[in-house]
């Protein structure tokens, strides 16, 4: 396809869509269901074709995408209607006390979903199912380096009973996606990739004003408190920082470990990445890279961390030299804040050690970075640590684990700062789905007329006055001596002022 041909799928899309937010929730929930029982039976299929197309191990893209997408179908099916329903607003002022405020909610209209190659089933799976439940079309884009993912995600909802045109996949060069949507008219965005190509579609949004929800870059620190299971963080953070390669927005970059701890925490990460065994079977713990281009991306910024004074504490077998997709994990100690591996995003598997001098200083370092989406705190205290992750900048931070919120349906995703802006998942994602109208009723019975309205008068400036001495006067004296004006001006509202 092309950028000409996707203003005719979004006019399709937007008539099937008027039909389809009209039905009963429960019923779009309903003929939903019918791909969720396809997807359930299809599951080693699309896990074969995550791995033969993303590279990615078969546990990894069966345990981090086909099994989350499993349970977010069930959870937001379940939930959704919940989210959707209207709700009360809760007076402000008792002075107010004849106006009644609910907010409603309802769908945009036709949304675009652009999404990444790294997790090419899960990351579009969960939005796509938000976007139809709460009522809208959708227009899926996926990545141009993962087709057959894309078109597996579209197999599955193909299954489900929806209006023809209401959800589509369209195939086209990456670069041309985001114009052409903003362009044909999307009624908003979601979209999932790099920070640069985030900065261009909120120039092009700019003009618009089209909702954007953008889902970015990381470069996410994980703080070891001395107090901490050294076992387990070094177990979780090997797990977080390698899986997928490395190449998860959400995974583990810097490693902030308190001195006291840092010596044997550094060993026994060293002897953990150093077993890390290579290859695609189902006894290898390290994937290849998406492609030896991607491998090219990373050797450059490794060897900038080389040539400014890092040194390779550990790496596991193989080769950055080779022309094989696959790289080794690294651990890189030494590290300064220019580098790379602390000021950017570094999608491979490269991991960076810091010593910490304490608490304060951990937090420090990992609220330098530009990026803010996600971060963890590995201790044995969990008062202490939940106190701690409360101060990191991140949008998302879990203690004594790392990386696993996203498959968490009920739990928000998203950053801060250069990780972007919104949030998919749980009901703040849901809500991205739906516009929010407040809706507010006057219940003042046989009212000719609001009291602030004209025609205005010096009486009515002072009964205003009064009101507002009532409201917040200095003191009790104050607020009870406006009484009998505010009643005065009150009594305007039937025509008796």
């Amino acid at each position: 396809m092309n950028a000409a041909d996707i203003p005719a799928v979004i006019e399709k899309s937007r008539k099937a869509q008027e039909l389809w937010a009209e039905l009963p929730y429960k019923e779009r929930a309903r003929r939903l269901k019918k791909a969720a029982k396809l997807l359930a039976a299809r599951r080693d299929e699309i896990t074969e074709t995550i791995h033969r197309e993303n590279g990615k191990l078969s546990i990894d893209a069966l345990s981090a995408e086909v099994l989350p997408a499993i349970m977010a179908f069930s959870y937001y099916t379940k939930q959704g209607r919940r989210f959707l329903d209207s709700r009360k607003i809760r007076g402000g002022n008792l002075l107010m006390f004849f106006k009644r405020s609910r907010l409603v909610f309802g769908p945009w209209g036709v949304v675009g979903i652009i999404s990444p190659w790294n997790y090419p089933f899960a990351i579009p799976f969960s939005e796509v199912v938000m976007a139809l439940l709460a009522g809208n079309g959708v227009i899926l884009k996926a990545a141009s380096n993962t087709p057959e993912a894309g078109r597996g995600v579209a197999a599955v909802f193909a299954a489900a009973d929806l209006p023809d045109g209401l959800f589509a996949h369209v195939e086209l060069p990456g670069k041309e996606a985001g114009p052409a949507f903003i362009d044909a008219g999307v009624d908003k965005l979601f979209f999932t990739g790099s920070t640069a190509v985030g900065r261009e579609l909120m120039a092009l949004a700019a003009p618009r004003l089209l909702p954007l929800v953008l889902e970015l870059g990381g470069a996410d620190a994980a703080l070891v408190r001395k107090d901490a299971d050294l076992d387990r963080a070094v177990s979780g953070i090997v797990w977080a920082a390698y899986s997928n390669g490395g190449q998860s927005c959400g995974g583990v970059q810097r490693v902030l470990v308190h001195r006291d701890v840092y010596e044997p925490f550094l060993e026994k990460i060293c002897a953990a990445v150093k077993k890390l065994r290579p290859g695609s079977g189902p006894d290898c713990d390290l994937g290849p890279l998406i492609s030896i281009r991607q491998k090219q991306e990373v050797r450059k910024q490794v060897e900038a961390c080389l040539a400014g004074g890092a040194r390779i504490a550990a790496q596991s077998p193989g080769s950055m030299e080779d022309e094989s997709p696959f790289a080794p994990a690294l651990v890189l100690t030494g590290v300064t804040p220019q580098m790379p591996v602390m000021a950017a995003e570094i999608f491979g598997p490269v991991l960076a050690v810091v010593p910490a001098a304490d608490d304060q200083e951990a937090l420090k370092i990992a609220n330098s970075s530009p990026y803010g989406l996600t971060a963890s705190v590995w201790s044995g205290n969990h008062k202490q640590a939940r106190a701690l992750a409360a101060r990191i900048n991140a949008g998302a931070v879990m203690i004594n684990d790392h990386l696993m919120s996203h498959g968490l349906a009920e739990t928000p995703w998203g950053g801060f700062g250069d990780s972007g802006l919104g949030r998919t998942h749980g009901e703040a994602g849901f809500r991205e789905m739906l516009k929010t109208k407040v809706i507010i009723d006057d219940i003042l019975p046989g009212a000719k007329r609001n009291l602030w309205w004209q025609p205005y008068s010096e009486k009515l400036y002072k009964g205003i006055q009064a009101i507002a001495s009532l409201a917040g006067g200095p003191g009790l004296g104050d607020r009870l001596g406006a009484i009998p004006a505010v009643i005065r001006v009150f009594l305007r509202s039937w025509g008796k002022g």
